[in-house]
């Protein structure tokens, strides 16, 4: 037998929680099949086995966290509990796993439990819904074991929990989440504690982590957007699909990037006393993920037209909400836009997103009055906020990378450069 190990599906991850088993004790795994699906500390994602062989155990019971490297199953020959292996498992790499010196695996309380399923989307005692499902059916207090699954296997999909509850019905605002004590009625009403996801500590420790130790200074900007405006009307007009108009966020999305491409400084990173530069332009977007800030990130924007970064934004903005969103899609950004805008937000300061040199804040666009030639005129007008960080990005270098984003975004034919 060969154990299967906490693995690290990012690179900042330290821990794991185990979110379910797509396997249970005794099911034949191929090298390259899902095995069980993990909370990290970016996103929720299945894990694909670098072992063939059967499930021997389960090490790991589901909502256990553990750190990178542990044990978290067993998997066998295939010759059954008391069989010798022919020869040494061998992994996706080629690489031998040594055997385990464990005694033979006893039943889990889960193989125990097997044939007791309340529904079809039941297996081996373990109920089959994706993430999405799950915090669906935890938001409307719905019983996954009462739903009948629609997706492949059985499995429990959102709409499948959208169907079970009634249109319109409310959640009962007196009932409290599963494992969340509460406490005494005290002034301020009886309390709720709730713990953090892995995004919502990693946000939380990141950001204070920023705020703690990056010096922050802010530049703001009104940026003119008439032109934007004219532009992104003609290119509607002629295009024949709607989505393939890009919003004003790719528009400044595109603008970054090739102010980026420009700044060398604004594209990189103070950390461990030197500066990183890097030769890639990535741009993250910031998007109100379930219950988390999260900033999928948009490769070589500089080197992509305003259609491609439009597609690539809705796409990954809808992987986001639906929580399909994976690790590798999440990382790399070397900047980021947080855009808040489309809430009537006028303009903001945002926390840089660490080891980032800036984070380009944008509010919402409105017509407002200035002075042209000496008479008052409408203008439509974007307020942006540039914060910076100083062992980086200077007083000059930051005001400089930031005209240069208005003037590309003031003189729209330029982003298709």
């Amino acid at each position: 037998m060969a154990d299967v190990v906490m693995p690290r599906l990012s690179d900042s991850m330290e821990e794991g929680t185990i979110l379910r088993w797509l396997k249970g004790v005794g099911d034949a795994v191929a090298v390259g099949e899902e095995l069980v699906e993990i909370e990290t500390d970016k996103a929720n994602m299945a894990y694909e086995s670098d072992l063939s062989g059967t499930l021997t155990e389960i090490l790991a019971e589901e909502g256990e966290t553990l750190p990178i490297g542990a044990p978290i199953a067993r998997v066998g020959d295939g010759q059954g509990a008391g069989g010798s292996a022919a020869g040494p498992l061998v992994g996706d790499r080629g690489a031998p796993r040594a055997p385990s010196p464990s005694p033979p695996p006893s039943p889990t309380p889960v193989a125990e439990e097997a044939g007791k399923s309340r529904s079809g989307s039941e297996v081996g005692g373990r109920l089959r819904a994706s993430p999405v499902a799950r915090r669906v059916a935890e938001g409307r207090e719905v019983d996954l074991a009462q739903i009948r699954g629609s997706g492949p296997g059985g499995r429990i999909v959102k709409a499948d929990v959208e169907k079970a509850v009634a249109p319109g019905a409310p959640a009962s605002a007196s009932a409290q989440p599963a494992g969340a004590p509460g406490s005494p009625e005290t002034a301020k009403g009886q309390t709720v504690y709730r713990e953090l996801s892995k995004l919502q500590a990693t946000v939380a420790r990141r950001m204070a982590e920023s705020k703690a130790t990056a010096p922050h200074f802010y530049l703001e900007a009104a940026i003119e957007m008439s032109r934007a405006l004219e532009a992104r009307g003609r290119i509607k007009a002629a295009a024949p699909d709607a989505e393939m108009v890009p919003s004003f966020n790719d528009m400044v999305v595109k603008a970054c990037a090739l102010a980026l491409r420009e700044y060398p400084r604004a594209n990189g990173a103070y950390r461990d006393g030197r500066f990183e530069l890097y030769s890639r332009v990535n741009v993250g977007v910031a998007v109100a993920g379930q219950d988390a800030l999260v900033v999928p990130t948009i490769f070589d924007a500089d080197r992509k037209g305003l259609g491609q970064i439009a597609a690539e934004s809705r796409a990954l903005a809808q992987r986001v909400r639906e929580g399909l969103i994976t690790p590798p899609e999440l990382s790399g950004a070397t900047f980021t836009v947080s855009n808040l805008g489309m809430y009537g937000i006028e303009r903001f300061s945002a926390v840089i997103n660490p080891p980032q040199a800036a984070i380009l804040a944008v509010g919402a666009i409105g017509e407002r009055p200035v002075i042209r030639d000496g008479e008052i005129a409408a203008a439509h007008l974007m307020q942006v906020t540039l914060a910076c960080d100083h062992r980086i990005l200077y007083g000059a270098d930051g005001a400089q990378f930031l005209a240069r984003i208005r003037s590309l975004l003031e003189e729209p034919l330029s982003l298709a450069l």
